[in-house]
């Protein structure tokens, strides 16, 4: 028994159809064509079947979120050597030692590069670079040659 679909899906597709329109692999026909079809779907194999020959596009959400998660890989450990070297600082400062600034010493220029990394690395792409996206899986026997 397939499952049955809602207007959420259908409103999904012709949306992914639409930024297909944008891309320029389908043309206003084709794309009336598909959208009629899309909301006369009522399984998920009819909705399949009107985006099987396109690529998948990429999702918003899943790059927002691979995005969060880099973020947090890069900064997290600076944020916490942050806390610990003040901690220390202020136990040190209280404790009658001298009140020099060295954490910024410690926080400063790893700071700098991770801004760095963070405002203007990202704009440069490199051949490879992770997306968000899971690789396509090829089977050994239909593998191009």
């Amino acid at each position: 028994m397939d499952m049955r679909i809602g207007d959420r899906e259908r409103e999904h597709a012709i949306e992914q159809l639409g930024r297909h329109v944008g891309d320029g692999r389908l043309d206003l026909a084709e794309f009336d064509e598909r959208s009629g079809r899309v909301t006369a779907a009522r399984t998920r194999p009819e909705l399949t079947a009107v985006l099987a020959d396109l690529p998948r596009l990429p999702d918003p959400a899943r790059a927002a979120m691979a995005r969060r998660a880099v973020l947090a890989v890069t900064w997290g450990p600076w944020l916490v050597t942050g806390v610990v070297c003040l901690v220390v600082w202020a136990a040190v400062a209280l404790a009658g030692g001298g009140v020099h600034a060295w954490p910024l010493w410690v926080l400063g220029p790893w700071g700098a590069l991770l801004v760095l990394g963070t405002m203007v690395l990202p704009a440069v792409p490199v051949a490879g670079r992770w997306d968000g996206r899971r690789p396509e899986r090829v089977c050994r026997a239909h593998a191009p040659t």
